[in-house]
């Protein structure tokens, strides 16, 4: 293994483990699925120019913009939590509670 594919495959279990293992807070959980997200589009994109193959070029731009409205998305529940519930803790949110 390559020291370039250890650190993106370290970055990407960090960010897992760091949601698995550290809920806490809404934002946190956000903040870790954003630099998982950050890690496969960089190492696809790397992965594209490696092998020079034109065929799956829009792949990563493609991810990229999903990342983008996964980001959106998750803000938009983050605000929506903190005006209902007051806060963004995630033991503090009962979600069977409308």
């Amino acid at each position: 293994m390559t020291p370039t594919h250890f650190s993106f495959s370290s970055a990407f279990i960090l960010g897992l483990m760091g949601l698995a293992f550290h809920r806490t807070h809404l934002l946190s959980a956000l903040l870790c699925l954003e630099g998982m997200m950050l890690s496969l589009f960089i190492a696809l994109a790397l992965w594209t120019l490696q092998f020079e193959s034109t065929g799956f070029s829009t792949a990563p731009m493609l991810l990229l913009a999903f990342s983008a409205c996964e980001a959106s998305t998750g803000l938009a529940l983050l605000v929506a939590t903190v005006r209902t519930h007051g806060t963004n803790r995630l033991q503090s949110l009962n979600l069977l509670q409308c």
